[in-house]
């Protein structure tokens, strides 16, 4: 899933999570007309009901969720579909499909890409110039690097330009212990805002409730708005943004229903 980063340009991968991918099939037709969410299961899950049958992933297996708040945000997404499913429109059931179709049988795979992620975050390389953007990103960003050391015990080295810095191994590993008890669904949510961001470090301190989600994209978009300050917004980028801004908002909202 993940190619060999060895420096800061190469943070975002372009190829999705399993369950992710782009499709550009007819969408099909809505082939049910009720929906619900059914009772608990032995071990308190909640299962996505369509006309009375259980909803499943695009891998056939059952759309069970431990949340229930998630089992009903995940059940208006597909109640409020109309003629036709568009997945577009869906994005905690893609989410929730990923986690049980991809992740669940790789999270050490998964686990260990947002840890290599950590080893060239965005948040350990700094401009040098304009003084501004110098002070906006030591503003936005030192606090999370102070939190992730006393929360993590992992201290990361910060330099200048976009030379990879080798960061301590015992950062890595702390990163590691922080990520390892997640269960698929709260990984899932945490690559996807990693890769979104280009930093497993905010990623992690939205997690944590550390950051709201709005804090956090905007401090993993210093360099960018400056830009657009300095120069003006570009449509197709501006568009792009949004797009992914989307992503951020299903996946952190994901974490907050599963605390719910």
């Amino acid at each position: 899933m993940s190619d060999d980063r060895d420096g800061k340009d190469d943070r975002r991968p372009q190829d999705p999570l399993p369950g992710r991918e782009a499709t550009a099939k007819p969408l099909p037709r809505r082939f049910y007309k009720t929906v619900s969410v059914g009772p608990s299961g032995p071990d308190g899950s909640r299962i996505i009901l369509l006309d009375g049958r259980v909803a499943r992933t695009p891998g056939k297996r059952e759309l069970r969720l431990a949340s229930r708040a998630l089992a009903e945000a995940v059940a208006t997404e597909w109640d409020v579909q109309q003629a036709t499913i568009d997945p577009a429109s869906m994005p905690l059931t893609r989410l929730v499909n990923t986690a049980i179709d991809g992740v669940e049988a790789r999270m050490d795979d998964v686990a260990a890409d947002i840890v290599k992620y950590a080893g060239s975050d965005l948040l350990c390389y700094r401009a040098d110039y304009p003084d501004g953007l110098v002070a906006r990103q030591s503003a936005l960003w030192d606090p999370i690097l102070a939190w992730v050391a006393e929360r993590h015990d992992a201290s990361f080295k910060v330099a200048s330009g976009i030379m990879h810095v080798a960061q301590p191994e015992d950062a890595a590993r702390h990163i590691a212990d922080a990520v390892a008890p997640l269960d698929p669904l709260r990984l899932t949510a945490l690559h996807v805002m990693t890769t979104l961001m280009g930093s497993a470090l905010l990623a992690l301190a939205v997690i944590d409730g550390r950051l709201t989600p709005e804090a956090a994209w905007e401090a993993a978009h210093v360099d960018e708005d400056w830009q657009i300050a300095e120069w003006g917004e570009d449509a197709e980028a501006t568009a792009r943004r949004e797009r992914r801004w989307r992503e951020m908002q299903a996946a952190s909202a994901l974490v907050r229903l599963m605390a719910a």
